[in-house]
């Protein structure tokens, strides 16, 4: 996972140290924060929680509009292609729309590089590999050993191109094993899929996998965080099981038109990293399951083009086919 430099905390410290300043270059009309994904889901609790703590500074009010379709597509084509450049209208997008997509696609609609300015990253999730309680493995190694064994592991996902589907299929590769992709619309269908024995593992984000793992319907074998998740501290990291390649979670920012002037953005930028430095907000993303990676426009943008690059390499070192 790309490193992100060490002045990003400097830079949110300070921005929570200022006065509150007057945003005087903001639109005096509401924000519009375009989601390509479904009310109720994780991303969208994070829009409405960030609209929330920057009500203070956009007085004219903040909408969150879900446009769910084509993984995400939908809603980043329409902020990079017929948008207005006037601060008026972000995408808060993820690690498919922004870096995966590229390659996943053939014919993508936007360029995320040529397309979008960089605003903020926000926070990121990430994953635990999780089995059927029935299943005869105690651990990650066990699971694999058992793999190996069957004509292959179908293992759900939450959508071809997505985060879950490539990480089961870097599992696969790295240990040697057969994985099925098993794709499903939504997060909720994969982990009812496995709920019903109908796939063998999937990649869950932990905040969705975690209480059905705590209630024993589930077991989990491993984290792709950086470190242990409070939500499962007795479920080791890849990293600690000598996997660090299968460290990976799918990050969130926002983005606007690429045409947005430069002092527009960074007034947007000033306000997202004081709304995400507040306690009350933070707290409760954390309560959530996200884990918070607040950073300005320069560092949001350095991960894109980093995270674009290493995700071109896996999708070509998995095999996936381009989606036409």
């Amino acid at each position: 996972m790309f490193q992100r430099p060490l002045g990003r905390r400097a830079l949110l410290a300070g921005a929570a140290a200022l006065p509150f300043p007057a945003f005087a270059a903001l639109p005096d009309r509401p924000l519009r924060i375009l989601l390509g994904f479904p009310a109720g889901t994780g991303p969208d609790l994070l829009g409405r929680l960030l609209a929330e703590g920057m009500k203070e500074a956009w007085p004219a009010g903040i909408v969150v509009d879900n446009k769910p379709g084509a993984g995400g597509l939908i809603a980043a084509q329409e902020v990079a292609k017929t948008a207005p450049p006037d601060g008026s209208t972000l995408l808060l997008g993820e690690v498919a729309q922004l870096a995966m997509a590229p390659s996943t696609y053939a014919r993508l609609p936007y360029d995320p590089a040529r397309d979008f300015t960089a605003v903020a990253e926000l926070a990121s999730v990430d994953f635990a590999l999780v089995v059927p309680p029935g299943l005869p493995a105690a651990d990650l190694d066990g699971y694999l050993a058992w793999g190996k064994g069957q004509r292959a592991l179908y293992m759900g996902t939450f959508g071809a191109g997505s985060p879950g589907h490539f990480a089961a299929a870097m599992l696969g590769q790295a240990a040697g094993v057969t994985v099925e992709a098993v794709h499903f619309r939504a997060t909720a269908d994969a982990v009812a899929a496995l709920l019903n024995g109908n796939v063998q593992g999937m990649f869950g984000s932990i905040a969705a996998v975690a209480p059905h793992v705590q209630a024993g319907r589930m077991k989990a074998l491993a984290v792709t965080g950086p470190e242990r998740s409070p939500l499962l501290p007795g479920v080791p990291t890849m990293a600690e099981l000598g996997r660090p390649a299968l460290s990976i979670s799918a990050w969130f920012g926002l983005v606007a038109p690429a045409a947005t002037p430069g002092p527009l953005a960074a007034e947007i930028e000033a306000a997202v990293l004081r709304a995400m430095a507040a306690p009350p907000l933070r707290i409760r993303l954390q309560e959530a399951g996200f884990r918070l990676s607040p950073a300005g426009r320069e560092d949001f943008a350095t991960l894109m083009r980093t995270e674009t690059a290493r995700w071109a390499e896996v999708v070509r070192a998995t095999g996936f086919r381009a989606i036409e």
